[in-house]
């Protein structure tokens, strides 16, 4: 079992920057793929970032350029640097894993961010 709990979200301008953190439980935290998913009222989640246990990331096409995916396994952390913020950025952030196949299996409650113009 693997709780996730997300932090860092809050009201930024536009052009501001965040950074997300996920702090993870468990002992195979490095073995585990990590991903930001977020939700936008009214829109379906969507996917942001992933990475893997060898520290290849994947990026949205809407964020590519603008946000980072990094991991601490020594901290059981994975953060998400979010830079050049705009408004349609505006959602809740989910944090999930993975520990094999591409069913994210955990996820955390979510943060808000939220971008204004």
């Amino acid at each position: 079992q693997v709780q996730l709990v997300e932090s860092g979200g809050g009201l930024v301008h536009t052009g501001g920057s965040l950074r997300l953190s996920c702090a993870a439980s468990g002992r195979t935290f490095s073995t585990y793929t990590m991903g930001w998913f977020r939700q936008a009222p009214g829109k379906e989640r969507e996917f942001v970032a992933n990475i893997n246990w060898s520290d290849s990331s994947n990026y949205a096409a809407s964020v590519k350029g603008r946000f980072t995916i990094s991991r601490d396994n020594a901290k059981n952390t994975v953060y998400l640097q979010m830079n050049s913020l705009k408004p349609e950025d505006t959602a809740v952030y989910y944090c999930a894993a993975r520990s094999s196949g591409l069913v994210y299996k955990y996820w955390g409650q979510g943060t808000q961010v939220t971008v204004s113009s």
